[in-house]
């Protein structure tokens, strides 16, 4: 009976720690690869992406700029606050307007405030990018911004095949960081940005509901690896790569997310 006990307590803390770590900041836009420029929506709840929920509230960004070729525009003070609707439950979320002017990569990273978990006791940071290209001209997809927490695309995340393998290098200020773990969701409820939140039919249905997150870890020199299975907008969340491990009093994780775009290839004959 009271190895039985402590099985169930074990599995409980278990389940625990996945639902609290699986948090994912999104900067999400319809269509990574576009044919030309113009203006553009861009969504940031954070949440689950795997189950569309639970929603966190998130405060005001300390920082969204555009990267484009060298050039940085700011985008911090034209994020807007708004209630987003998840697929269980609602909460307060940020979105962004951005013009695409040009052809080539547009780098988008957010430094949201730090979100208090509170089955923690603990704060989460999460570093997000998403890439933009426009055209098919690639122009600094690759290159790293030198944030407190980054994953550094090996391949055009925008262009990555359904069935292939995707990798990146996790960093801390451009610094490769090993052995640390890489959580990766996919987005399975259609993000709606004129009513403000996912649509309530998923994607996929799971085998089980303990692989809707999916925990890879980098090697020696700070690279992960992963077989994207099919087409839609996936989400790697590098936990704790940040140096600053300590806030308002209670421990930080500094997180890096980066999102990207897979495609299906279509049989002609």
């Amino acid at each position: 009976m009271q190895i039985r006990l402590l099985l169930l307590a074990t599995l409980l803390v278990l389940q625990t720690s996945q639902t609290a770590s699986a948090h994912f900041q999104m900067l999400q836009v319809d269509q990574y690869m576009r044919a030309r420029g113009g203006p553009i929506t861009l969504s940031m709840p954070f949440t689950h992406p795997s189950n569309g929920g639970p929603m966190m509230a998130m405060d005001e960004p300390h920082s969204l700029v555009m990267h484009h070729k060298g050039k940085q525009t700011d985008l911090t003070d034209v994020a807007t606050e708004l209630e987003w609707q998840g697929a269980k439950g609602k909460a307060k979320a940020y979105q962004s307007e951005a013009k695409l002017r040009g052809l080539g990569d547009y780098i988008f990273a957010l430094t949201p405030a730090p979100y208090l978990e509170e089955s923690e006791d603990a704060y989460i940071q999460q570093f997000t990018k998403t890439v933009i290209n426009v055209g098919g001209l690639p122009t600094g997809w690759d290159r790293s911004l030198l944030l407190e927490a980054e994953i550094v695309p090996d391949q055009q995340p925008y262009g990555v095949y359904a069935g292939g393998l995707f990798s990146g290098v996790v960093m801390a200020k451009g610094k490769p960081k090993a052995g640390v773990e890489v959580e990766v969701e996919f987005l399975n409820h259609p993000v709606n940005a004129e009513k403000n939140g996912f649509d309530d039919l998923p994607f996929i249905e799971y085998p089980s509901e303990n692989l809707n997150i999916q925990t890879i870890r980098t090697d020696n020199n700070g690279r992960f690896f992963f077989g994207v299975p099919h087409a839609g907008y996936w989400g790697f969340a590098a936990l704790s790569v940040g140096e600053s491990t300590r806030y308002m009093g209670k421990d930080l994780s500094q997180d890096a997310v980066l999102w990207i775009q897979a495609h299906q290839l279509k049989r002609l004959r």
